[in-house]
């Protein structure tokens, strides 16, 4: 009998819970006024996932470290920006947000939902390592365009990426990244690396925008062609784009290992099924009151009992 493909759903849990955070109004509360509108619009997020695209596994990735040393040594000022002031390293989250998260994470344990995250890595690394791994299709869900990258086509790799709330995903396919960027999945990291993304605080190349870094990689191949191509007065590259590469070598030696996705990440084996009935019913009884979830969590638990 032929082997039956499982679909998995990887889901970038911070975007999508940042999302929620400002998509639903925070007068949604706890029954101690306490803003739970994160957990419930991420539970409405994922009710919609399961229902719409039907995933036979689910893991929610995380950070266990948002801004990862061994990126920060390569490139001084990646996220700096993002580091709450006086802190020793902490990112700036709004008040309101950064106690939801426990909740939301103590919900998904209770309802039965895979996560993971690993030390010294973003939930992005988790993500790329689980997607090499997977033997089936693999849905990304995230609002993070460096993940493009990962995109594969032969192997069933697309990205679900939210144009306006969770309510339109833009299926992202090789097909589409050519038509927008005119690169592939991998071609994607080069592209971001040369234009550079100031919410990453990664400088890129002066004066490369992504329309001319498309260009450059459609003439050369990859960053390794363009780089060559930098080298050789004979390449056709202008003297002004030469001298701007010459410029940002250090930069461009250490750009592509922070800017790709780690494929290799000592993810521990976890079971990603998703389940029909709560993992454990007392506990989800009881987060349920404390924290009002009520129709959020039903649509979910109803989406997960249903699905075929």
């Amino acid at each position: 009998m032929p082997a039956v493909t499982r679909r998995l759903m990887l889901l970038d849990t911070a975007s999508l819970y940042f999302r929620a955070y400002y998509g639903v109004p925070e007068s949604v509360k706890a029954p101690d006024g306490t803003p739970v509108n994160a957990v419930r619009g991420l539970l409405d997020f994922v009710a919609r996932l399961v229902t719409e695209h039907r995933p036979d596994e689910l893991v929610a990735c995380l950070d266990a470290d948002w801004r990862p040393q061994w990126r920060v040594d390569l490139i001084p000022s990646y996220k700096q920006h993002r580091v709450a002031e006086g802190s020793t390293g902490e990112e700036e989250v709004p008040g309101t947000l950064t106690p939801q998260v426990p909740v939301i994470e103590a919900v998904l344990d209770a309802v039965g939902i895979a996560r993971a995250g690993v030390p010294g890595y973003e939930a992005d690394d988790v993500i790329g390592t689980l997607a090499t791994r997977a033997p089936g299709p693999v849905d990304i869900v995230t609002g993070d365009r460096d993940l493009f990258q990962l995109v594969d086509d032969a192997r069933g790799v697309t990205v679900l990426y939210p144009l306006k709330g969770m309510g339109s995903l833009q299926r992202t396919d090789e097909a589409l990244l050519r038509e927008k960027y005119g690169v592939d999945g991998p071609g994607y990291a080069d592209l971001a690396l040369l234009r550079g993304d100031p919410s990453d605080g990664l400088p890129g190349v002066a004066g490369v925008g992504e329309k001319t870094a498309a260009k450059l990689l459609a003439a050369h191949g990859d960053l390794a062609g363009i780089l060559a191509a930098a080298e050789d007065p004979a390449s056709g590259l202008t003297k002004a784009q030469r001298a701007k590469f010459e410029a940002a070598r250090e930069y461009l030696a250490a750009a592509p290992e922070v800017v790709r996705v780690a494929l290799d990440v000592p993810v521990p084996a976890l079971d990603a099924t998703l389940p029909r009935e709560p993992r454990d019913p007392e506990a989800l009884e009881a987060l349920a009151g404390r924290w009002g979830l009520g129709g959020s969590l039903e649509r979910l638990l109803t989406a997960l009992r249903d699905r075929p």
